[in-house]
């Protein structure tokens, strides 16, 4: 058997001109656009797209608002062609919370790039699936339910393509009766399109050192839940963002509520993985966001009818990693183009698709393969993408070193500056990384949260069986402890055992270890909703989130 990365000779292998990992927004853009080109050029390319999630769309977490640029610069005619995008945002609010009440904050102070005027509220993953219906349309071969597990590199280093994982394996390690080898897909470029902490795109950063002139990539893990309001609650179109309660003034974080469709509200709430405090759980924050008087309301007499969560990328344009290596890019989130105040990735995403498709497509026609494509990083300084974000470049680091209460003005008032006057002025650095930022639990204070009600506020593992989440039990598991002894002289010992509460999905848990005294940990890999939060706080590093089989995790419909 070869090392790990390495072609093999006992796998099947297909040649193809470009293979994208990844079916969310920057990926089917990619791919849309690599084959709208070759039409235009009456050229033919082999393009394939790796999904891991069941069916395109599956995966698929977002608020979402999502900014038309991007749909209308890949798809001018969407509207004719059917997409799902169609409740315009009508009202746009901003609200601070506090224990007894709210502000919200005049429309008229918020800088212009916040405004969601002209912008609609989508299923995001109902969009996917309609962007792989129409890449589907125009020959692109979409394989969903496969996941990429390893990137092939040639003797001199260069990314070659990526191999899909063996499927059939057991818990142990053996080839169980269903064993079939994976598949090495063999591409003159390669594109990377995971989204936030993916286990390829993590790998290609390490591997070729693309971070190295960065600062530190900053997550957020934002949690939601779909729900079917009663109709005298549901206000189409509005648009509910809000900052506060319930967390701390040092604690980074928002709301959000989006009403859509038939009587449908988005509701959401985002933590910053910078906190300090190890006994904080985002996902019992957002349980007790729902009960602020101003937000329950909402939800009273309606129904839940979806649940997942999702890793954040919030470090803004200064950490976004270089782009190219030599035979492939990162695109979309995989990089980190999330504009953080403005709560929007999708519309970067697909314009960053489109423009790493151009320049793939360009070296193609040249006969080129496998070495940088030197213009799609270019083509990103020159466009809109790489202005909006230095606009915002200073809101997250402000809000991490001011708190909430004194860090949001001025990130407002750096915008505003960056809007007036638009130039270099200054950059701030974000620091520590986000798994370095846990102080240990002898420094800090118990948070003690309320029980829930089962009706407006649920416990974790209720909430699971509204994600759809389903993996086979008898495969290995696919988050990896590299050091078990530290896991429990460190996470436990120091921290208190803080992945317990950081996971929204209940993996983790320290439980008494009856052999042996003590306690043990134990992974409930069946439960992930591949959020990848873990891969990120861990204050060791010490847990790599790698893919399951493919067709397997969480099942987001509508969401």
């Amino acid at each position: 058997m070869a090392e790990n990365g390495a072609v093999r000779d006992d796998r099947e292998s297909m040649d193809v001109d470009v293979v994208i990992v990844g079916a969310g927004p920057a990926g089917l853009s990619a791919a849309i656009r690599l084959q709208q080109l070759a039409i235009e050029n009456d050229q033919e390319l082999m393009i394939v797209v790796l999904e891991k999630a069941g069916e395109v769309g599956a995966h698929i977490l977002s608020g979402a608002v999502i900014d038309p640029v991007g749909i209308n610069a890949l798809i001018p005619d969407w509207k004719e062609k059917g997409a799902p995008i169609e409740t315009k945002v009508t009202d746009d609010q901003f609200r601070v919370l506090g224990p007894a009440g709210d502000l919200r904050l005049p429309n008229f102070m918020m800088p212009p790039l916040m405004s969601n005027h002209g912008n609609y509220i989508v299923s995001l993953g109902q969009v996917c699936k309609w962007l792989g219906e129409q890449a589907e349309e125009m020959g692109i071969e979409v394989y969903a339910g496969i996941a990429a597990s390893e990137v092939l590199y040639d003797d001199a280093g260069k990314v070659v393509g990526v191999a899909t994982g063996d499927l059939g394996i057991t818990k142990n390690g053996e080839q169980g009766p269903g064993f079939t080898p994976g598949m090495e897909l063999r591409a003159k470029y390669t594109l990377f399109a995971e989204g936030a902490r993916g286990s390829l795109s993590k790998e290609v950063i390490n591997t070729f050192d693309l971070a190295k002139d960065s600062e530190p990539q900053k997550y957020g893990i934002g949690l939601k839940e779909l729900w079917e309001v009663k109709p005298e609650q549901h206000r189409a179109g509005l648009v509910q963002h809000s900052f506060g309660w319930p967390l701390d003034m040092k604690t980074g974080g928002g709301s959000f509520l989006y009403h859509y469709g038939d009587n449908l509200v988005a509701v959401g709430f985002v933590v910053h993985l910078n906190y300090t405090n190890p006994y904080l759980s985002p996902y019992d924050e957002f349980q007790r966001f729902k009960t602020h008087e101003s937000v329950r309301e909402t939800f009273e007499g309606g129904k839940r009818i979806a649940y997942g969560a999702r890793a954040i990328t919030e470090g803004g344009w200064q950490s976004i990693p270089k782009l190219v290596f030599p035979g492939g890019a990162l695109i979309g989130c995989a990089a980190g183009f999330v504009n953080v105040p403005r709560i929007k990735g999708s519309h970067n995403a697909i314009l960053t698709g489109m423009m790493a498709a151009e320049a793939a497509f360009d070296a193609l026609k040249d006969g080129r393969a496998n070495d940088v494509l030197a213009a799609y990083p270019d083509a990103v300084e020159k466009s809109q993408i790489a202005k909006d974000l230095k606009r915002v470049r200073n809101v997250k680091p402000l809000w991490s070193r001011f708190g909430t209460l004194l860090g949001i003005p001025l990130g407002a008032a750096d915008m505003w500056l960056n809007t007036i006057w638009p130039g270099g002025w200054f950059t701030m650095k974000h620091g520590k990384a986000d798994h370095e930022t846990l102080r240990p639990a002898s420094e800090c204070e118990p948070i003690i949260y309320p029980k829930p009600d089962g009706k407006l506020t649920f416990d974790k593992l209720t909430n699971i069986s509204f994600s759809g989440t389903n993996h086979e039990e008898d495969q290995p598991v696919h988050l990896k402890v590299q050091n078990l002894a530290l896991q429990k002289s460190s996470e436990y010992e120091i921290y208190n055992g803080p992945s317990n509460r950081f996971c929204p999905a209940g993996v983790y848990e320290w439980v008494a270890d009856d052999e042996n005294g003590g306690v043990k940990y134990q992974i409930n890999a069946q439960n992930c909703v591949h959020c990848k939060t873990c891969d990120i706080k861990d204050p060791n590093q010490n847990i790599n989130w790698t893919v399951p089989q493919g067709g397997e995790g969480p099942v987001y419909p509508g969401m």
